[in-house]
């Protein structure tokens, strides 16, 4: 996909609304013929973290996940949500099939830049809350 690389597609799909990316995802279920499940499961990741004084990683702690695997027509799809949420990761493992496989392609960008629009909009309303309540010491 032009307008995103992988990975950028797997980040905005695993921050995304979890009923938006499920509803998304049953519209192309018919076109994507015969998938096969390879993997639905939860399970615990390794949280890394960087100590900045040091300049290493450590593991802060472990996050549960969601993951799932599926393939069709020779492409593979990806989903990793965290939570428990077996059928988000299902659905972002399909939009990823979907685009690996080139279908609804004008569809699938539209949404995913429909995605990365919102989360560049809460993101920057986020940003403009923390530094409303930024103290400047030097004229304090």
């Amino acid at each position: 996909m032009a307008n995103h690389p992988h990975d950028a597609i797997l980040s905005i799909l695993a921050k995304a609304d979890a009923e938006r990316i499920k509803a998304f995802a049953e519209t192309l279920i018919p076109q994507l013929g015969d998938i096969a499940v390879l993997e639905n499961r939860t399970g615990l990741v390794m949280l890394p973290m960087l100590d900045t004084a040091h300049g290493v990683n450590f593991h802060l702690d472990e996050v549960l996940v969601s993951g799932a695997r599926n393939t069709a027509g020779g492409y593979d799809g990806y989903g990793m949500r965290r939570g428990r949420d077996l059928e988000a990761a299902m659905a972002m493992a399909l939009i990823d099939l979907a685009v690996a496989s080139g279908v609804s392609h004008e569809v699938c960008t539209a949404f995913l830049d429909q995605e990365a629009a919102a989360h560049a909009a809460a993101d920057t309303d986020r940003l403009k809350r923390v530094e409303a309540t930024r103290v400047d010491m030097e004229t304090f």
